[in-house]
């Protein structure tokens, strides 16, 4: 039927593409699909609970418009289509903007932030530090691979997360000056927070720590048999597909991905075990988030 499905212990998820001219194909095949597991399932004694069954049409912002409105049809249920579906505590929109999901993130952060602003007079920095780190910083890091490639001004609103925490823990004020802050604290800012979990993922897919699912869609330039006789086949890289459209194809795993782990150096890409990656892969992203930093230590270091 063309259709991919992705089981979990008591949640199925079926996937199928086609061209705006095949919606009602693609519906009637998920459909039956639907329709048969049903069946599967009276056979079997279990029950499909329609009225948690969601239907979701993704598309570029630019298709929007040309979504169906029409409903699935479960045995005697009607499952209309949504704007968004939370699939393992992600949100993902219908244009794949990922707009709800951060508004979501960002709510659930800053009120988490308010109650430990309440108790914060009680508890000495550390206890502090720990719990922003378990209740602030763990939100903002899970699924933070999916954000690559998002504009800036939506990573914006996680920054500004990151820079309330930082001036809770460190009790400053609401307009004090955050990059000294964060620089002490020794956090990453968002867009290096993702490039860091996106390299991680590379290098366990490179070592065969990952899922055979993420690690097949990566490809090697020094496991490319077209590159064997080009300088870059020796090199450990990642080879970047070509995608039509920028706006969705560019933010694709084997895209971001492959980006992040190009643009690191050969000293880090060269680790060996996973903590030495980490900590390497850390200390070149701190480069990046705070360059003013080093620079000026370099100044320093040259004049004396």
């Amino acid at each position: 039927m063309d259709l991919h499905p992705h089981l979990y212990a008591d949640d199925t998820q079926i996937y199928g593409f086609c061209a705006p001219d095949e919606v009602s194909a693609l519906q009637q095949r998920i459909s039956t699909c639907v329709a048969q597991t049903s069946e599967w399932m009276k056979v079997n004694r279990l029950q499909l609970n329609a009225a948690k069954s969601e239907q979701l049409w993704c598309t570029s912002p630019r298709q929007q418009d040309r979504l169906p409105n029409i409903p699935l049809h479960v045995g005697c249920d009607i499952v209309q289509p949504v704007k968004y579906v939370r699939n393992l505590g992600i949100f993902i929109d219908s244009d794949v903007s990922m707009k709800t999901h951060i508004s979501k993130t960002v709510s659930s952060c800053f009120a988490a932030l308010r109650r430990l602003r309440s108790i914060r007079r009680s508890v000495s920095q550390a206890v502090l530090l720990s719990l922003v780190t378990s209740l602030i910083m763990t939100r903002l890091d899970y699924g933070s691979a999916v954000l690559a490639g998002l504009p800036s001004h939506l990573l914006n609103r996680l920054q500004s997360v990151l820079n309330a925490a930082a001036r809770l823990v460190c009790h400053a004020r609401k307009y004090d000056h955050v990059t000294h802050l964060l620089r002490d604290l020794h956090w990453l800012r968002v867009p290096e927070r993702i490039q860091f979990r996106l390299a991680v993922l590379a290098f366990c897919c490179r070592n065969h720590k990952a899922p055979s699912y993420l690690a097949d869609d990566l490809h090697w330039t020094d496991e490319a048999e077209s590159r064997h006789r080009l300088r870059s086949g020796s090199c450990p890289r990642l080879i970047v597909p070509r995608t039509r459209l920028s706006t969705i194809g560019d933010r694709s795993f084997r895209v971001t991905v492959a980006q992040a782990w190009n643009s690191l150096p050969t000293n880090v890409t060269a680790s060996t075990s996973l903590p030495s990656f980490k900590r390497q892969l850390k200390t070149f992203l701190f480069t990046k988030s705070f360059p003013s930093l080093y620079i000026a230590f370099s100044y320093f270091c040259t004049v004396s």
